[in-house]
Protein backbone atom coordinates (compact mmCIF):
# COMPACT_ATOMS: atom_id res chain seq x y z
CA UNK A 1 0.00 0.00 0.00
CA UNK A 2 1.27 3.32 -0.79
CA UNK A 3 -0.04 6.84 0.68
CA UNK A 4 0.01 9.85 -1.05
CA UNK A 5 1.64 12.06 1.49
CA UNK A 6 4.98 9.34 0.01
CA UNK A 7 4.09 10.25 -3.40
CA UNK A 8 3.54 13.74 -3.40
CA UNK A 9 6.30 15.31 -4.89
CA UNK A 10 7.59 12.49 -6.60
CA UNK A 11 9.31 13.26 -9.95
CA UNK A 12 7.13 11.71 -12.98
CA UNK A 13 9.24 10.47 -15.55
CA UNK A 14 9.70 8.46 -18.63
CA UNK A 15 10.63 5.04 -18.65
CA UNK A 16 12.59 4.57 -21.68
CA UNK A 17 14.26 8.28 -21.85
CA UNK A 18 14.19 8.66 -18.29
CA UNK A 19 12.50 12.29 -18.90
CA UNK A 20 11.05 14.08 -16.21
CA UNK A 21 8.27 15.83 -17.42
CA UNK A 22 7.29 16.90 -13.79
CA UNK A 23 6.50 16.29 -10.06
CA UNK A 24 3.25 14.34 -8.76
CA UNK A 25 1.59 17.57 -7.38
CA UNK A 26 -2.37 15.41 -6.91
CA UNK A 27 -4.50 12.76 -7.10
CA UNK A 28 -7.77 12.65 -9.41
CA UNK A 29 -9.99 10.58 -8.05
CA UNK A 30 -13.32 8.92 -9.04
CA UNK A 31 -14.80 8.49 -5.16
CA UNK A 32 -17.63 6.50 -6.26
CA UNK A 33 -15.70 3.81 -8.12
CA UNK A 34 -12.72 4.47 -5.18
CA UNK A 35 -10.14 4.63 -7.48
CA UNK A 36 -7.54 7.08 -8.95
CA UNK A 37 -8.20 8.06 -12.44
CA UNK A 38 -4.87 10.36 -13.06
CA UNK A 39 -1.73 11.75 -11.28
CA UNK A 40 -1.47 15.86 -12.11
CA UNK A 41 2.06 16.89 -12.64
CA UNK A 42 3.67 20.25 -12.00
CA UNK A 43 5.81 21.13 -14.50
CA UNK A 44 8.66 23.23 -14.60
CA UNK A 45 7.01 26.66 -15.84
CA UNK A 46 4.29 25.17 -16.84
CA UNK A 47 0.34 24.81 -14.91
CA UNK A 48 -0.68 21.22 -13.96
CA UNK A 49 -1.00 18.72 -16.29
CA UNK A 50 -2.87 15.35 -16.02
CA UNK A 51 -1.79 11.28 -16.68
CA UNK A 52 -4.10 8.92 -17.04
CA UNK A 53 -3.66 6.01 -14.14
CA UNK A 54 -3.54 3.75 -17.20
CA UNK A 55 -0.30 5.17 -18.66
CA UNK A 56 1.61 4.60 -15.35
CA UNK A 57 4.52 1.83 -15.34
CA UNK A 58 4.91 2.31 -11.91
CA UNK A 59 5.17 3.89 -8.27
CA UNK A 60 8.05 3.26 -6.32
CA UNK A 61 9.72 4.99 -3.66
CA UNK A 62 11.91 7.24 -5.68
CA UNK A 63 9.67 8.17 -8.81
CA UNK A 64 6.39 7.72 -10.48
CA UNK A 65 7.28 6.02 -14.44
CA UNK A 66 5.21 6.54 -16.92
CA UNK A 67 4.82 5.36 -20.55
CA UNK A 68 7.39 6.67 -22.95
CA UNK A 69 4.83 7.43 -25.39
CA UNK A 70 2.35 8.96 -23.45
CA UNK A 71 1.93 12.94 -23.57
CA UNK A 72 0.23 14.76 -20.34
CA UNK A 73 -3.55 15.82 -20.91
CA UNK A 74 -4.15 19.38 -20.17
CA UNK A 75 -6.49 18.37 -16.89
CA UNK A 76 -8.39 14.98 -15.95
CA UNK A 77 -11.31 14.83 -18.00
CA UNK A 78 -14.19 16.64 -16.00
CA UNK A 79 -14.00 18.65 -12.32
CA UNK A 80 -10.97 17.98 -10.09
CA UNK A 81 -11.48 18.39 -6.58
CA UNK A 82 -8.38 18.37 -3.83
CA UNK A 83 -8.73 15.64 -1.19
CA UNK A 84 -6.73 16.40 0.83
CA UNK A 85 -7.96 19.23 3.62
CA UNK A 86 -11.10 18.29 2.53
CA UNK A 87 -14.12 17.83 5.03
CA UNK A 88 -15.55 14.27 5.22
CA UNK A 89 -19.30 13.74 5.68
CA UNK A 90 -21.28 10.96 6.17
CA UNK A 91 -24.07 10.61 3.73
CA UNK A 92 -26.22 11.41 6.48
CA UNK A 93 -24.46 14.61 6.63
CA UNK A 94 -22.13 13.71 10.02
CA UNK A 95 -19.23 15.07 10.31
CA UNK A 96 -15.95 12.54 9.85
CA UNK A 97 -12.89 14.97 9.90
CA UNK A 98 -10.73 15.96 7.29
CA UNK A 99 -8.96 14.01 5.23
CA UNK A 100 -5.25 13.87 6.25
CA UNK A 101 -3.98 11.07 3.21
CA UNK A 102 -4.90 8.42 0.85
CA UNK A 103 -3.37 4.49 1.06
CA UNK A 104 -3.85 3.52 -2.58
CA UNK A 105 -2.64 0.35 -4.57
CA UNK A 106 -0.18 1.59 -6.38
CA UNK A 107 -0.25 -0.85 -8.81
CA UNK A 108 -4.36 -0.73 -9.37
CA UNK A 109 -5.02 2.34 -7.96
CA UNK A 110 -7.72 1.43 -6.00
CA UNK A 111 -7.79 3.71 -2.98
CA UNK A 112 -7.82 0.93 0.15
CA UNK A 113 -8.46 3.81 2.74
CA UNK A 114 -8.86 7.64 3.35
CA UNK A 115 -6.81 8.89 6.88
CA UNK A 116 -9.03 11.33 8.53
CA UNK A 117 -8.52 13.44 11.34
CA UNK A 118 -11.09 11.18 13.24
CA UNK A 119 -10.03 7.88 11.94
CA UNK A 120 -9.78 5.99 9.03
CA UNK A 121 -12.68 5.61 6.45
CA UNK A 122 -12.21 2.91 3.83
CA UNK A 123 -12.31 2.76 0.42
CA UNK A 124 -14.84 1.14 -0.76
CA UNK A 125 -17.58 3.53 1.73
CA UNK A 126 -16.38 6.32 -0.58
CA UNK A 127 -19.42 7.81 -2.74
CA UNK A 128 -17.92 11.22 -3.92
CA UNK A 129 -15.89 13.94 -3.56
CA UNK A 130 -16.85 17.93 -4.49
CA UNK A 131 -16.18 21.60 -3.79
CA UNK A 132 -17.52 21.25 -0.08
CA UNK A 133 -16.50 17.69 1.38
CA UNK A 134 -15.76 14.34 0.36
CA UNK A 135 -18.94 11.81 0.94
CA UNK A 136 -18.62 8.35 2.83
CA UNK A 137 -21.44 6.35 3.56
CA UNK A 138 -23.07 6.20 6.81
CA UNK A 139 -22.37 2.97 9.39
Amino acid sequence: MTSFSQARGLPVVTLGEAREIGVLSSLALDAAAGRITHVLVAGRGRGKTAVAWTALHAVGPDAVLVESDVLPDPGPPGPHHEALGSRVLSEDGDDRGAVQDILFDASTGRIEKVVTTLGEVPGDRLLGLGDYALVVRAD
